[in-house]
């Protein structure tokens, strides 16, 4: 949901290595040490195209260089921007004329004699199998050091994935006047939406959907702080006068929200209080719209309202407001994971989409319906985002 500043593109790292960007370098040198002795081997080539009559510190020195242009190479692929790829470049056009002066240069002043072409192809058959043994070796080991990271790291994720589906549960509270249901679908193992309900003392119930910026394990863990300091700042919710229940929940959640976040991370926000007495309110912090399904004209309308998101700047209040309602009515939320998603043309799917759903789904059971709009958008595109539905149905 959060865009972040778009780097020129000779100071982005290679995509394509984006792994090993993360990866220290206490876990890169055996791969640095298979590159080597792998790419090593165009030395002990040269000398048996040549017949093997090249010296043997010569040849040594040639390995030495192939070698050494192959570790720079994944050097500046796996931890520097692509502005850097031009040294590894310009060494390997120009080495063989720095290897030229560089091997006439040693040969003046140390002069060696040919090799017999027996020893010399001897010498370089040999080294060239110890250097493709040893290459084998270390990228064996290094693969195993990395799988076992892997597979650590996977069962993390599977763990993070079981707490996701405890905090996120899908949600369906029946009341005498109101049916709630409430469902996320993360993009990834862990997400950052959130949906939830609880029932206030006296019939009242809160219904609420948040959307933490970004996705992923960041995005997840506060997504959790957030369902916590709600539940606990709505502990007096009965307490209080319904139409001012959500606004101040709001301004408590951006005033602890700060202090537990990265500075660039927020949260949007859509609530209702549920009365029993079939009254609705409602708040919201730079949410999408709400659907507002009309039975008694089989039409709908929106409400959205322009405030800021929770999180990320000290606004001094937040309002809210009310929603008359009638027996089959609808009231639906749906996260920007589910109205931003993209076909191959960048066509977005968009409110007008999910209101033709609505339509043709509206008397359906609330999971249902979900369920309709979940498969309308994913069969329009990819899923890129965290989706997340919260419906609310008048009884």
């Amino acid at each position: 949901m959060a865009t972040a500043y778009a780097k020129p593109w000779y100071l982005r790292k290679p995509d394509g290595w984006r792994h090993f960007h993360a990866v220290p370098f206490s876990r890169l040198w055996t791969l640095f040490l298979a590159v080597f002795a792998l790419f090593s081997t165009f030395g002990f080539y040269s000398d048996l195209m040549g017949d093997g009559h090249v010296p043997y510190g010569i040849v040594l020195l040639g390995v030495l260089q192939s070698g050494l242009i192959a570790m720079l190479w994944i050097l500046v692929l796996a931890r520097l921007p692509m502005v850097f790829l031009v040294f590894p470049l310009a060494f390997s056009v120009f080495s063989p004329w720095l290897m030229a002066g560089l091997d006439a240069f040693l040969m003046r002043r140390f002069p060696s004699p040919p090799v017999a072409t027996d020893a010399g192809t001897h010498f370089a058959a040999t080294g060239t199998m110890v250097a493709i043994m040893a290459s084998y070796a270390l990228f064996v080991l290094f693969i195993r050091r990395e799988g076992k990271e892997s597979f650590k790291l996977r069962n993390e994720l599977e763990l993070a994935h079981g707490i996701q589906k405890t905090l996120v549960p899908p949600i369906s509270v029946t009341m005498a006047r109101f049916e709630i249901y409430g469902i996320s679908c993360p993009s990834e193992k862990v997400g950052g939406d959130l949906v939830d309900a609880l029932c206030l003392p006296g019939g009242d119930a809160i219904a609420y959907l948040a959307d933490i910026a970004g996705h992923g394990l960041q995005a997840g863990i506060l997504m959790g702080m957030l369902k916590t300091a709600t539940r606990t700042a709505l502990l007096d919710a009965g307490e209080r006068d319904a139409s001012r229940t959500l606004p101040v929940l709001l301004d408590r959640l951006n005033s602890v929200l700060p202090a537990v976040k990265e500075p660039h991370m927020y949260a949007t926000f859509t609530g209702f209080r549920l009365s029993a007495d079939g009254s609705i309110h409602y708040a919201l912090a730079a949410s999408p719209p709400i659907l507002h399904w009309h039975a008694s004209r089989a039409d709908l309308s929106h409400v959205e309202e322009e405030q800021f998101p929770l999180g990320l700047l000290p606004v001094s209040t937040f309002d809210g407001g009310s929603i008359e309602a009638l027996p089959g009515d609808l009231l639906i939320v749906a996260t920007d994971g589910i109205l931003e998603v993209c076909n191959k043309g960048q066509e977005e799917f968009g409110v007008e989409r999910l209101k033709k759903i609505i339509e043709d789904h509206v008397r359906d059971p609330l999971p249902n319906l979900a369920k309709k709009i979940l498969e309308g958008a994913n069969g329009f595109g990819r899923q890129a985002d965290d989706q997340t539905i919260l419906i609310v149905r008048c009884l």
